[in-house]
């Protein structure tokens, strides 16, 4: 992998993680269910995506 690949795996690991990160957050916020499982749901997908990036390296 080049030198520009990793930097992109990382950039990219970064954002998702982040990601995840403010949506569980803000799930905690949240007092409707149906919202709730909404963001939680976006948060599991981020961190799948994170898990395949990790992956990458």
């Amino acid at each position: 992998m080049s030198p520009k690949e990793l930097l992109y795996v990382e950039d990219a690991l970064g954002h998702t993680n982040q990601i995840k990160t403010v949506c569980d957050d803000f799930r905690t916020q949240l007092s409707d269910t149906e919202l709730q499982n909404f963001v939680a749901d976006i948060a599991r997908r981020q961190k799948q995506t994170f898990d395949r990036f990790y992956g990458l390296l």
